[in-house]
């Protein structure tokens, strides 16, 4: 038994420690399924692995065995395909490669490619807006004219931004409308649905004048009108057109980017993220805005890391779609990229979910040294689990990284592994690798506090008396 753990160690550990690659970037480890295609590793091998430790390495070369060694001994990866890439951001170096140029399914982690494009194109102080304007006359608090509602795609506009709408108007003295209502949703084209989109998939609609997330801006906003006592004399239905040049602004509502990228990010929200596809696609000034414009905001970014746009596709900006096909290290550049700008990452980095806290990882990685480490964005699809973003090693070094799996039927399996790799990305030399491969055990629950027999005897006679009064007081 023995023979076979030294076997496997000296599997693992003889390959070259650096290699040289095409883009001239000097790898500590270039995987690339060597180690497990070439090992079989046995059960009883995984369970006697439990026994050693991982520290007899200097960073890196420690976290080079411990992914070597996680990879070769997954049952996981028997049946599955898996990217992955380290890079150390502090030493400005690639540790850790395997599979990483391969095309694969991101989820939503293409919503990390979303904002990084977003934020470096239209800056932290970038704003969404809705407006309301009017044309026509004022007199005697009527209004004769038309109300335009003017979208700007925010997904946050909400109760209280429509109440701040109706409020303006009344301000301006109107309790009377005589005319028209229009939708003026020329900001974007009329598809509603994103490219590759799965027709029974639980959809956002794309519509540049949203409430609530809801495509029923223009009923909302005549209910809302009626509530508060205005009076309207409406023309039939009114179809969408563009806000004319003379029209008078009433009231502008705004929402920062920063508000758009925490749901976006945190909750992984779709609606969010394509409204954030859809700031890109019209900050280049044309109207209607189309898929197509922001795709080449995006691939501009991408050929600003170093790579080339044709080896991508991006088909959406919230991951939905089936079409979207990005690799490890696309993703690893562009969280390089943005943790080398100032401006891109103090917007990204808040934004992302924290292991063990908050977001989409909030019930993940606890008890491990990756909880409230790890800032990552998660990506999930019908068997497609993905994971990138941030964390910091043992020795101080911040690292970004990029675990994409596919394949998964159990997206469960996918986290497990994900989980894995960060807990050996964060911990301290001298862990077994136990803690590394079995998954981290659940944190212990205070045990309820028992109480005496004679504070339960007391309790009970309290409990008795109080039912006893109330009986009498509702005999009188």
């Amino acid at each position: 038994m023995m023979k076979n753990i030294l076997f496997l160690l000296a599997t693992l550990f003889a390959l070259p420690l650096t290699a040289q690659t095409d883009d001239g970037v000097a790898y500590f480890r270039q995987s690339d399924s060597q180690v497990a295609d070439s090992v079989n590793v046995a059960t009883d091998i995984v369970d006697s692995l439990a026994t050693l430790t991982v520290d007899t390495l200097p960073f890196p070369q420690n976290i080079c065995q411990r992914l070597d060694t996680l990879i070769a001994v997954s049952r996981l990866l028997q049946t599955s395909q898996l990217g992955l890439m380290v890079y150390d951001l502090t030493a400005d170096s690639v540790i850790y490669c395997h599979n990483h140029r391969q095309t694969m399914r991101p989820a939503s982690t293409e919503k990390l490619v979303t904002a990084i494009a977003a934020i470096d194109r239209l800056g932290g102080a970038y704003q969404l807006r809705t407006s309301l304007y009017y044309t026509g006359t004022i007199a005697n608090r009527t209004l004769t004219g038309s109300l335009y509602c003017v979208g700007g795609m925010d997904p946050a506009f909400g109760h209280d931004d429509l109440k701040s709408f109706v409020e303006s108007l009344q301000r301006l003295g109107v309790d009377t409308l005589r005319g028209d209502i229009v939708a003026d949703c020329s900001m974007k084209d009329g598809d509603l649905l994103g490219e590759g989109w799965c027709w029974d998939d639980d959809n956002p609609v794309l519509s540049p004048l949203l409430i609530s997330q809801k495509d029923n801006f223009v009923e909302r906003f005549t209910q809302a009108l009626r509530d508060e006592g205005i009076v309207l004399s409406l023309s039939p239905a009114a179809p969408a057109t563009r806000l004319p040049a003379n029209a008078t602004l009433v009231c502008t509502r705004t929402h920062t980017i920063d508000q758009i990228l925490s749901r976006m990010m945190k909750d992984s929200d779709n609606l969010y993220a394509e409204s954030m596809f859809y700031q890109l696609a019209a900050s280049g000034g044309t109207r209607p805005a189309k898929a197509s414009h922001a795709r080449q905001h995006i691939q501009k970014l991408i050929q600003k890391v170093g790579l080339q746009p044709g080896d991508y596709k991006i088909a959406d900006g919230s991951g939905l779609s089936l079409y979207n096909y990005l690799t490890p290290e696309l993703h690893v550049r562009l969280l390089r990229y943005a943790y080398r700008n100032a401006n891109v990452l103090e917007h990204l980095l808040p934004s992302l979910p924290i292991a063990g806290e908050d977001g989409t990882l909030k019930n993940r990685m606890k008890g491990t040294a990756a909880a409230g480490n790890v800032r990552a964005k998660t990506g999930t699809v019908t068997c497609v689990s993905c994971l990138a973003g941030y964390c910091t090693a043992a020795n101080g070094h911040d690292l970004c990284f990029a675990i994409m799996n596919q394949g998964v039927l159990r997206v469960s399996d996918g986290r497990a592994f994900q989980d894995r790799v960060c807990n050996s990305l964060c911990a301290p030399n001298g862990v077994k690798l136990s803690t590394l491969i079995a998954p981290p055990k659940p944190i212990a629950k205070p045990a309820p506090v028992k109480k005496s027999a004679k504070a339960s005897k007391s309790a009970k006679k309290k409990a008795s008396k109080s039912t006893k009064k109330a009986a009498k007081k509702r005999k009188r």
